[in-house]
């Protein structure tokens, strides 16, 4: 059973300055609400029971935020009667009891993020959310792991993208299993629209096997310096490990640029 999540959230979030300047991106909020506890919510709804946050030390505020009892406290206690106040402390203390932390201070790409969480993962495998992809409307990260059960495979999120933008995304070359599901081949990071394999892409939801650490270990650096997910999976894979992607049924909200967040926020008011 897949019980254990991991969130990285130590990048810098350049795309959304000046607002990240002064706080991390996951914690904007969206409709009132951090745009992280929206990704908390989709873990505990589908049986997670251990979240484990890749953080930076320059983002001390998310752990902050999830350990701020005494502010709560006393506020409560002077505003004995403030429903919203205890409801908001509760959920927070809820959060606070499945969370745990690990740091990664130079921002050396996804793939070094997870192999932070080496130590700490128990399982065969494990579910990994991308804190600026938002799925609403139904739960992703359970769909995954029903087809985790079915396949008993490695599972990653899809949706369909116009081929015009196939160079922001990672790119799926697949053979089809059914309407929604299909068996990965390969993964080209952010390809030209003429060496695209399809119009097919990666979106940030995975159930990644544990024995991507052992990959991640010995992985060179690719673009940038940085160690990508990406290439650990495309090792998997020509290692003949078996990857489903799957076309997910919710609505999908990009917040990690300007754009997309004021997108997303207007969306979810609406709702």
């Amino acid at each position: 059973m897949i019980k254990q999540a991991i969130i990285p959230l130590a990048g810098l979030g350049t795309r959304l300055l000046p607002l990240t300047s002064v706080l991390p991106k996951e914690l904007l909020p969206i409709n009132g609400k951090p745009g992280l506890e929206y990704i908390l919510d989709e873990c505990i709804k589908c049986g997670i029971k251990e979240i484990i946050f890749i953080i930076s030390k320059r983002k001390q505020s998310i752990k902050k935020y999830f350990y701020n009892d005494f502010f709560y406290k006393n506020l409560i206690k002077k505003r004995r009667g403030d429903k919203r106040l205890k409801f908001e402390y509760l959920k927070i203390k809820k959060y606070k009891k499945i969370i745990k932390f690990v740091y990664q201070d130079s921002p050396r790409g996804t793939g070094d993020a997870v192999l932070k969480c080496k130590n700490l993962i128990k399982s065969k495998h494990f579910l990994m959310l991308m804190p600026d992809d938002l799925i609403i409307k139904n739960n992703c990260s359970l769909s995954l792991i029903q087809l985790h059960n079915k396949y008993k495979s490695s599972v990653i999120a899809s949706k369909k993208v116009n081929r015009d933008n196939v160079s922001r995304w990672g790119i799926f070359d697949f053979k089809k299993i059914n309407k929604r599901d299909f068996l990965i081949k390969d993964v080209v990071e952010k390809p030209s629209i003429k060496s695209a394999p399809s119009n097919y892409a990666v979106i940030g939801r995975y159930i990644l096997p544990q024995k991507i650490f052992n990959i991640l270990q010995k992985q060179k650096p690719g673009n940038n310096g940085e160690i990508h997910i990406t290439d650990a999976i495309r090792t998997l894979i020509k290692q003949k490990n078996k990857f489903i992607g799957h076309v997910f049924a919710g609505k999908y909200l990009d917040c990690g640029t300007m754009k997309g967040y004021i997108n997303s926020s207007l969306y979810i008011s609406r709702l």
